[in-house]
């Protein structure tokens, strides 16, 4: 019997041909828990604004692999001495790195586990992996969670400038059209230079970081905090939890049976490990994806339960609740009268479903992170963007906005 040809080619709509370089990559992408990833959308509930925002965690995983294995050319071949261990282990690190994501993402991160993180789930993920694959990526956990000895390799899969954010800034403008979130990932991936524990960017790449930055801001306010993107995605988080207090109050409510478990339970970090019935909360949760939500909300449109079956059908269909955004927190009055436009028609006790209110905040960059771009300058000193920059937006850019809203049905 012939041995599997594990180096692919894969055609990228963003990149073009990518190859696989790495066994190991292909044994994890084979992995039912990296193919689970198909099936969760990058974007949430993005498509609502956007129809093309459809890609999935999986095409992302896969271009912020082929961006590191650039970035691990550019900078060994500027003398950064690289074991093919450690190789391998930066590339599982980034394909991995967004494994522990649940349904649509973001969205629905804190509802299956109570303060658990995405990158908590994706260690655990990992470790089932490792232990499946025979302790093959035991040094690429290490460079996820940090605590391998080369700190740099971490820094390229999570810090200010990592191949997750230029992967998935890139890929995003591309899927919703959004042109202004465009940037120019091959020029900032040959501008990287190695310097201790953080790649620096040589001086003349320091437009283009300006421009990743501004970039950044531009496709949260236009994509990610989309003031319709908000509505949607709030409205699928008032219908979670409308669904978890019916399942807790004995309601008869149709699910699939991994997400009646999350619904009927709820699960904290160390409950992560805890057999129920004979099955722990991981491997529900590996079962879980956007087909799990979207197959209950349809069936829940027809509930005798007027909040979760109005939610629903108003999803469906895309009849969005309105939203007001302000620099200023909404007047407590205005949310009295907007509940009071609506008291003949929704029960008091039910109003906070249907007028809700909430923040939005933005910060394309931080000054006092653990990991700032630097711009190394001729004369060999590092500088931050922030300084080292001749235009005065990027100063701009590190200061939060913060924004307002309030969310309500139309009575």
């Amino acid at each position: 019997m012939s041995k599997t040809n594990k180096l692919k080619v894969i055609n990228d709509p963003v990149y073009g041909f990518i190859n696989i370089e790495n066994e190991i990559v292909f044994d994890i992408m084979e992995h039912p828990l990296f193919q689970r990833m198909r099936r969760i959308k990058q974007l949430g509930l993005s498509c609502y604004v956007y129809p093309g925002a459809m890609h999935t965690r999986f095409q992302h995983s896969v271009g912020a692999t082929f961006l590191m294995q650039n970035a691990l050319n550019v900078l060994e071949s500027k003398g950064l001495q690289l074991t093919e261990q450690e190789r391998s282990a930066a590339l599982t690190a980034i394909l991995l790195h967004d494994v522990g994501h649940g349904p649509f993402s973001h969205t629905l991160e804190h509802f299956f586990f109570n303060n658990v993180s995405h990158e908590t789930i994706s260690e655990e993920f990992m470790n089932i992996i490792n232990r499946d694959l025979g302790g093959k990526i035991s040094e690429g956990i290490a460079v996820f969670n940090g605590s391998h000895p080369k700190k740099i390799l971490h820094n390229l899969v999570s810090s200010q400038l990592d191949m997750d954010r230029l992967d998935y800034l890139n890929r995003d403008s591309f899927f919703t059209g959004v042109i202004e979130g465009k940037i120019g990932c091959d020029r900032i991936i040959k501008m990287l230079t190695p310097c201790g524990d953080t790649p620096a960017i040589e001086g003349k790449g320091i437009y283009s970081i300006e421009n990743f930055l501004i970039a950044r801001r531009l496709m949260y306010w236009q994509v990610y905090l989309h003031k319709t993107v908000v509505v949607v995605e709030e409205m699928l988080k008032k219908i979670m939890r409308r669904a978890r207090e019916l399942a807790h109050s004995g309601t008869h409510l149709y699910a699939p049976p991994t997400l009646k478990f999350f619904l009927e339970n709820d699960i904290t970090a160390d409950r992560l490990h805890q057999p129920i019935d004979n099955r722990t909360s991981l491997d529900y949760f590996a079962d879980l994806d956007d087909s799990d939500i979207y197959s209950s909300i349809k069936q829940w449109q027809y509930h005798p339960d007027k909040v979760i079956s109005t939610l629903s059908q108003r999803i469906l269909n895309r009849n969005l609740f309105k939203i007001e955004i302000s620099d200023q927190a909404p007047e407590p009055e205005r949310i009295e009268s907007l509940k009071s436009e609506l008291k003949n028609t929704v029960p008091a006790e039910y109003l906070d479903y249907f007028v809700f209110t909430g923040r939005l905040y933005n910060k394309a960059y931080s000054l006092n992170s653990d990991s700032p771009i630097n711009i190394l300058r001729k004369d060999g000193s590092l500088s931050n963007i922030a300084e080292a920059s001749d235009i005065s937006n990027v100063a701009t850019l590190a200061q939060a906005v913060t924004k307002y809203y309030v969310c309500y049905m139309e009575g």
